[in-house]
């Protein structure tokens, strides 16, 4: 039986720190106490495990079998296996922020002891945990590499309120410093994941095979939000048409939208600085982000000039905003571009109100600086009411506008063509 630390319990980090749990002797660590206090009393906010699985998999005790969650690193050190889930974000320049993922490996060092292993699973550029990771925990252990202590790479892929495509069910791409520790780091995943494992070449095959799945759909998605923008010029529904080019077998269904969360509107800039950094400078990757980071913006301006065509007035205009999360059935905001449209709408002095039931509403405060209401609003006391975020619960409401003129705008394509023709 293995002991493994997890380092970082957000939406990684808790589902893989249970499945191990379920076999091994597991210790849970994050810097964020309350999240630990939350854990440790059986409940996750992030809705990714539910309380029965996680209650069952609770340690009594440090040391015990299960799940040990705490929020000091000196219960790390008895740990064999470190495995670093912590977040890889980019700054307000679109510039990578490699701090958290320093700062885990320094916290790791504290503890690493002869014949350790630390994998890191956090989305990073090729050659960055051997690079920005490896010279830390040499420096600060003292430790030979691959003599004393062994490192390897297994990307995340973890889809937040996938309900189907659970951790278990995603192949499972490893890889190891040596070809020994490669064979052990595969083996360990191998025990809980049951769609299979993927060993990789190298540590930098990995870090480049999962940084390149997301710039792939932004790319994808990029060009489906430039085809939305030509059409609605050309008075085309963008959907129509991606429905019937799709009756193609190689046509891919991607569809237009606002691209945030944790990884498709991050991770580009990660190949992007290292791309540079080799003397390439790269150009489609960065111009789908420019694209993409400007829907926000598009959909905000489509709707104002939607209003103005209904001689709607601005002035003390009122607009109600469903959904602030990333993405559909979760209550994940981080990254989320749809308060790029609520500050766009800022600008025109209108008063927005934001209704999303999946939200936390001191965490839409805290990280987005805005108040979101706390039950289901009436659409007809608004002037224009915008569907950001598919949310099945949204379903109860029921596009009806009123006499004297509403706008009514649908990011998603989520209500009938018929009952809200101005769709993204």
């Amino acid at each position: 039986m293995k002991k493994i630390g997890i380092i970082g319990l957000g939406y990684v980090g808790l589902p893989l720190a249970v499945e191990f749990a379920k076999k091994h002797h597991v210790v849970g660590f994050d810097i964020n106490e309350e999240r630990c206090q939350e854990i440790q009393g059986g409940h996750d906010s992030t809705l990714e495990v539910t309380d029965e699985l996680l209650q069952s998999v609770l340690a009594e005790g440090p040391g015990q079998s299960g799940l040990w969650v705490s929020s000091d690193p000196e219960d790390l050190s008895p740990c064999d296996i470190y495995i670093v889930t912590v977040p890889t974000p980019v700054d307000d320049n679109k510039q990578p922020d490699l701090n958290p993922i320093r700062s885990a490996t320094g916290l790791v060092a504290g503890q690493l002891k002869k014949g350790n292993i630390v994998i890191y699973e956090s989305t990073v550029y090729p050659g960055a945990t051997e690079e920005i990771c490896l010279p830390i925990l040499e420096q600060e252990t003292g430790l030979v590499y691959n003599e004393d202590f062994f490192i390897g790479y297994s990307p995340e892929r973890i889809n937040p309120g996938d309900k189907d495509r659970t951790l278990t069910k995603i192949v499972k791409v490893t890889s190891g410093s040596t070809p020994e520790v490669a064979r052990e780091i595969d083996e360990l995943y191998a025990s809980i994941i049951t769609a299979g494992t993927f060993p990789a070449t190298s540590i930098r095959v990995a870090e480049a095979a999962k940084v390149i799945e997301n710039c792939q759909r932004d790319i994808n998605i990029a060009f489906v939000n430039e085809l939305a923008k030509i059409f609605n010029r050309m008075n085309i529904d963008t959907l129509d048409v991606l429905e019937a080019a799709g009756t193609k077998w190689n046509f891919l269904p991607f569809r237009p939208g606002l691209v945030g969360g944790h990884c498709i509107g991050v991770d580009p800039y990660y190949l992007a600085l290292k791309a540079q950094q080799v003397g390439y400078h790269p150009e489609m990757i960065l111009a789908g982000r420019r694209l993409n980071d400007t829907m926000g913006n598009y959909v905000a301006q489509e709707v104002i000039k939607l209003m103005v065509k209904k001689d709607i007035s601005l002035c003390n205009g009122r607009v109600l905003i469903l959904g602030i999360t990333f993405k559909e059935n979760c209550p994940d905001i981080r990254n989320t571009r749809v308060i790029d449209i609520y500050h766009e709408l800022e600008e025109y002095d209108l008063d927005i109100d934001v209704y999303d039931p999946w939200a936390n509403p001191d965490q839409v405060r805290k990280e987005l600086g805005i108040e979101i209401l706390a039950e289901e609003p009436d659409t007809d006391d608004y002037n224009a009411i915008l569907l950001c975020v598919s949310h099945e619960k949204f379903k109860s409401i029921v596009p009806v506008r009123k006499p004297d003129g509403q706008v009514w705008y649908d990011v998603k394509g989520f209500w009938d063509k018929k009952d809200v023709p101005a769709r993204l």
